[in-house]
């Protein structure tokens, strides 16, 4: 019995190396996972408390909405004008940067309005876009037949 664990001890040779990677495994995860998600959640909670009124955000949900009021754990949101929301703080995923803003801003002022000056929300234009393809094409009538050739003809693939 005592020469079975002899043989045993003898035969695993490679214990060393076995140690080092028991050690390695850890290690690995602890640099190439633990190290960077506890950076990014330290970076997320300072973001999320030094939030101010007047702040344009982005919520988790994709909502974009300017900071009209904070507290100890949540924040007032304006989401539109006249519109206001109350969300936790971890509901913010991003502080939109000012030149950023300035571009939302425009993109809400052409969406608020039509050319005629009247506001969106009063009529809807439902019509086709067909009135520019008919000042596109020409009087002429031998134009005419090329086109409807055009148009009964089989679309290449």
């Amino acid at each position: 019995m005592g020469g079975n664990m002899i043989i045993a001890a003898n035969g695993g040779g490679g214990g060393a190396f076995n140690l080092l990677l028991l050690l390695a495994v850890p290690l690995v995860f602890y640099f190439l996972l633990i190290r960077p998600q506890s950076k990014r959640r330290k970076e997320q909670l300072q973001m999320q408390s030094s939030i101010e009124p007047g702040a344009r955000v982005v919520t988790t949900s994709g909502m974009y909405a300017t900071v009209v009021a904070t507290d100890d754990d949540g924040l007032v949101l304006e989401i539109a004008p006249g519109v206001e929301a109350r969300f936790v703080k971890q509901a913010i995923m991003n502080v939109v940067k000012d030149d950023e803003a300035d571009e939302l801003d425009e993109t809400e002022d052409t969406e608020d309005g039509d050319e005629d000056g009247k506001p969106a929300g009063d009529s809807i234009d439902l019509s086709k876009d067909d009135k520019d393809v008919a000042d596109e094409a020409p009087d002429d009538a031998e134009s005419k037949p090329a086109a409807k050739a055009s148009s009964t003809e089989k679309p290449s693939a």
